[in-house]
């Protein structure tokens, strides 16, 4: 489903190009086979962002098939690394036979096993994260990756707005989905409230909202 009406959606969508070369090939097929990376015009917004930013240390959560880790690493410094965590073993023999396709290997580690679980072990800090995982669960990794930044880092945070149903009233949601719509508009409500954040959220793909974190 897209925010905008689909005849812009797709006119935006064939106006920009995919990614070049490997990285263009495997987005591509993962395009036609319907595997969950994000879509061309999330990943240009991301590569603007990176772009300016240039960060040395980046943080994943949810890797799917290693699609944007690969995309982002492009952005790193010589000594730049991307940590990525991800649960899901077909998805990460996918990621791992990607990142060996592209020479990925020595840029990207994966660690296997929940985020909720992980994040807590982490240290050091991150001057960007990008959060693509359980979106019921944003809420709850929020601090955590707050503790993994420094002022200036920048958090990007993928389909924060559920189809557009995080605008509709709690009672008109289905009931199987009541509980991710209060816990995405619990996220959103604190990152637009939050006075040490800087919060835009911007209608594309299926809701991207970018971070900056401006204090301790």
């Amino acid at each position: 489903m897209s925010l905008v009406e689909n005849y812009l959606a797709e006119y935006v969508d064939d106006l920009q190009p995919l990614c070049k070369g490997k990285l263009g090939e495997m987005q591509k097929a993962a395009y036609e086979e319907g595997l969950p990376i994000i879509p061309n015009d999330v990943a240009k917004l991301m590569g603007f962002v990176l772009g300016i930013k240039r960060p040395a240390r980046i943080l994943e959560i949810g890797m799917a098939v290693g699609f944007s880790a690969s995309y982002m690493s492009s952005f790193l410094p010589e000594d730049g690394s991307i940590i990525t965590i991800d649960r899901y073993p077909m998805m990460i023999e996918q990621a791992k036979a990607n990142f060996k396709k592209l020479g990925l290997e020595d840029k990207i580690t994966i660690l296997e096993g929940d985020a909720n679980t992980i994040l807590p072990t982490l240290d050091g800090k991150f001057d960007f994260v990008f959060m693509d995982a359980a979106k019921g669960q944003y809420i709850y990794m929020l601090p955590h990756v707050l503790r993994l930044t420094e002022p200036g880092s920048i958090i990007m945070v993928d389909d924060v707005l559920q189809d557009g149903r995080v605008a509709q009233g709690y009672t008109d949601i289905p009931r199987r989905q009541r509980t991710i719509h209060k816990r995405l508009n619990d996220f959103l409500y604190e990152i637009t409230h939050n006075d040490k954040l800087r919060t835009a959220i911007l209608t594309i793909g299926d809701g991207v909202a970018l971070i900056e974190k401006l204090e301790d």
